[in-house]
């Protein structure tokens, strides 16, 4: 879905006229207008505002472009995972588990590597299956490389 789209359809779900979300996000309707018609996209500090207003990550305002991961542990993320910071704003480098509040979970890798093994086993892939590709996947995130 492009960016024009998801602000068409967030807009109408939340049952706001294009003049009503302008005055919300402090631009004109003309400036909303251009936004759904695809013409442009909102600036920077407007899309945190919607990011805001409708409770959905910059990724997802701009179409989701980019496929996110957790960067420590590698989860996938979607807008009902993905961690936020203290004030509320989404933090699309985590999830909600690895990172919660402004504080990380996980302070040893060990510790996380053994919480995904007992959560990802399975009858498709062993203890010692999940722990090999966790070992070898972990340590690549950008988390554990600056740790």
């Amino acid at each position: 879905m492009e960016t024009k789209d998801v602000i068409l359809e967030l807009r109408t779900k939340a049952g706001l006229s294009q003049e009503e979300l302008a005055e919300k996000v402090f631009v004109t309707r003309q400036a909303v207008s251009r936004w759904e018609t695809g013409e442009t996209v909102p600036n920077t500090d407007t899309l945190k505002l919607l990011s805001g207003l409708f409770d959905v990550s910059i990724n997802t305002l701009l179409g989701s472009p980019r496929q996110l991961i957790c960067q420590c542990c590698g989860m996938p993320l979607n807008d009902s995972i993905t961690s936020r910071e203290p004030d509320g704003s989404f933090n699309d480098d985590y999830c909600k588990w690895c990172y919660t509040d402004g504080k990380f979970t996980y302070s040893n890798m060990n510790d996380l590597i053994d919480v995904c093994v007992k959560n990802m086993a399975g009858p498709e892939h062993s203890e010692a299956e999940v722990r090999a590709y966790l070992e070898g996947m972990i340590p690549a995130l950008e988390h554990w490389k600056k740790a």
